[in-house]
């Protein structure tokens, strides 16, 4: 037979129960923190490693292969014409040069271009121009003259043809071919296309007779 249950022991629970919560009333739960995983230190970036090489001296600056003047030139009129050749080239040579009678075996257009991408579009255009063995050379370079600077870009094509120890001679181009904003620029034969020449005209081995279209320079010319 089931024993009874007292009835002052029902009351009695209810009344800690009532008690504890009274008493935990204001305790406010303790907030849950988030532990972080322990990481290593950050990995260093290229652009840390060069500075602190740099500090150290241990990294050699780089040096830049294009030689050709970021500083400034003298500046031209939008519609000067360009011309110059160094000691020794043929008259001749220079007329045909100025009259766009030579074949044209490479165009560079440096329209919209600024100073920085003319300068190396520039030589780019030289080395591969030199790689290939082409003689006669087109750069469009525009006159320039709605923009802030007039002959801007005209004005240092002007000074780097000059820089170029394979330019031999360059003139402002005809009407066909741009007029004065563009210009041709006659390139040094290489030993090979020397060779190739006096074979052709059965002069292999006698240098002074040359075709008409040769020419026999020295540096002093050059700027």
């Amino acid at each position: 037979m089931p024993a009874e249950k007292h009835p002052g022991a029902v009351t009695a629970n209810a009344n800690d129960e009532d008690s504890f919560r009274a008493a935990m009333a204001d305790v406010a739960p303790l907030a849950r923190k988030t532990i972080e995983p322990v990481s290593g230190p950050a990995p260093v970036t290229t652009a840390q490693l060069e500075r602190r090489e740099a500090a150290l001296g241990l990294r050699k600056p780089k040096v830049d292969p294009n030689f050709l003047t970021l500083g400034e030139v003298p500046l031209l009129h939008p519609r000067d014409t360009l011309s110059w050749k160094k000691d020794g080239v043929q008259h001749e040579v220079f007329r045909k040069l100025r009259g766009g009678k030579y074949p044209i075996d490479g165009q560079l257009d440096l329209h919209r271009h600024t100073v920085k991408e003319a300068r190396a579009a520039l030589y780019a255009f030289m080395g591969r121009a030199l790689e290939r063995g082409w003689r006669t050379v087109l750069v469009s370079h525009g006159r320039g003259e709605l923009g802030p600077t007039p002959a801007r870009i005209k004005s240092y094509v002007a000074f780097w043809l000059g820089q170029v120890p394979e330019v031999i001679a360059f003139h402002s181009a005809a009407p066909q071919h741009g007029g004065t904003g563009s210009v041709y620029a006659l390139l040094k034969k290489t030993p090979e296309a020397r060779e190739t020449t006096r074979e052709h005209y059965g002069q292999k081995g006698d240098a002074a007779a040359a075709p008409p279209d040769a020419e026999n320079v020295s540096d002093s010319g050059r700027r």
